[in-house]
């Protein structure tokens, strides 16, 4: 009978301990996936450029871009759908059609506009989910990439077909290019949001690990101090 109370002690111990253990590990990225370079991406010689990417919470989106190398500014907003609905509130129960996106104006001699895609879906978004990313669920979370000119577009359109031809992803891509209609300015309080509140749950778990990723995978294209 001892030996039985012993026995289930034990057991009851070591699941405890599982438990606390989980809770201090540190959260891991989900869905890293290294990608390979565009096959397809001019050089560009303009000092300045913009691109407007959406990948499910802006936190995150504008946190990993901030810190890449060549990036000048990222801003918070929402792409699609109208200007009087371009709030938070609004945006966030899913039906206004817009999504939750990031405008990054950055120089392409430092940092192409396909080399923006690669690290969007290789530590940011994944592109095979519809209207979901983490643990955030409806059609303002979309995955995409907004093209602002034919030459974008042609990138866009030829990395997605590589990267859907690659074998990187058991399921089919279901990121999709989107026509620009506007892009409007989240409220200040969403801005630099990571750099603000590097502690906040949200950050912890979710976001700081796309972060870390993208500092494992290129080492090179990490800024000194992030964007503003």
């Amino acid at each position: 009978m001892s030996r039985r109370r012993n026995s289930a002690g034990q057991i009851i111990a070591a699941l405890i301990a599982l438990a606390v253990l989980a809770q201090c590990a540190p959260a891991q990225a989900e869905n890293i996936v290294p990608l390979p370079a565009p096959a397809y991406d001019p050089a560009a010689k303009a000092p300045r450029a913009t691109a407007v990417l959406a990948g499910g919470c802006f936190w995150g989106v504008e946190g990993v871009f901030s810190n890449v190398k060549g990036v000048i500014s990222v801003e918070a907003g929402y792409h699609g759908g109208s200007k009087e609905n371009a709030t938070y509130e609004r945006t966030s129960s899913g039906t206004t059609g817009h999504a939750e996106a990031v405008r990054i104006t950055y120089d392409p001699r430092v940092i192409s506009y396909g080399s923006l895609l690669r690290i969007l879906f290789s530590v940011v978004a994944d592109p095979t989910l519809k209207n979901r990313q983490g643990p955030d669920r409806g059609p303002q979370y979309r995955a995409a990439i907004v093209p602002l000119d034919s030459a974008q577009r042609e990138v866009a359109a030829a990395y997605l077909a590589q990267i859907g031809k690659g074998g990187f992803y058991a399921r089919p891509i279901a990121a999709k290019i989107e026509g620009y209609t506007g892009f409007y300015l989240a409220e200040p309080y969403h801005q630099n949001f990571m750099q603000r509140h590097p502690r906040h749950a949200y950050i912890v778990r979710w976001d700081a690990p796309k972060l870390a990723a993208f500092k494992r995978l290129y080492p090179a294209w990490i800024r000194r101090t992030p964007a503003p």
